[in-house]
């Protein structure tokens, strides 16, 4: 490959790397045309980008994308695939859990989701969890609204009491 063929690849990566800001990087190898193509779909079901990358291209990309130097520098070792999310930032960790089910692969090299490195295979579990800045949203305002929901509720409750006895202090006092 020519030198102006991989500036091309790099300043491609980068400018993908700098618009999904979470990513996953994943190991592919040892799949199957069979089973990488069942991978590659379920992907394309979750909206899930999936490319395989050179791992020297996809160091120089992370590098103009502002990581120096960090741990996610160690696991591009071997075959590497990385996965961009269109949707929220945990369906790749989903996706991976997921078919890994009934395979014993892709294996979870490393995440940056957001802002956050996530390292390793035994950050799966902490990486499907996460919620999406929708969910997180939609769970403080159901926090929010609880609260006057409840206050509502007793005033709506004690309206009648209320009336009641606003109806005998009037009686009284005429």
């Amino acid at each position: 490959m020519k030198k102006e063929e991989k500036n091309v690849i790099i300043d491609k990566l980068a400018e993908q790397l700098k618009e999904n800001t979470n990513f996953y990087l994943a190991d592919i190898s040892e799949l199957n045309a069979e089973k990488t193509t069942a991978l590659r779909r379920k992907c394309f079901e979750k909206e899930v980008k999936l490319t395989v990358v050179k791992n020297t291209l996809l160091q120089k990309a992370l590098e103009k994308n502002g990581f120096a130097e960090t741990a996610i520098f160690e696991v591009l070792k071997g075959s590497t695939a990385i996965m961009f999310a269109a949707g929220a930032a945990n369906v790749p960790a989903k996706v991976i859990k997921e078919f890994r089910a009934k395979n014993d692969k892709p294996i979870l090299k490393a995440a940056y989701v957001q802002e956050s490195l996530y390292i390793g295979d035994n950050m799966l579990e902490e990486l499907v969890s996460i919620k999406s800045r929708e969910e997180l949203i939609g769970d403080v305002i159901t926090l929010l609204q609880s609260p006057a929901k409840n206050v509502i509720s007793a005033l709506q409750s004690a309206g009648g009491k209320l009336a009641g006895i606003a109806k005998a202090l009037e009686e009284r006092a005429a």
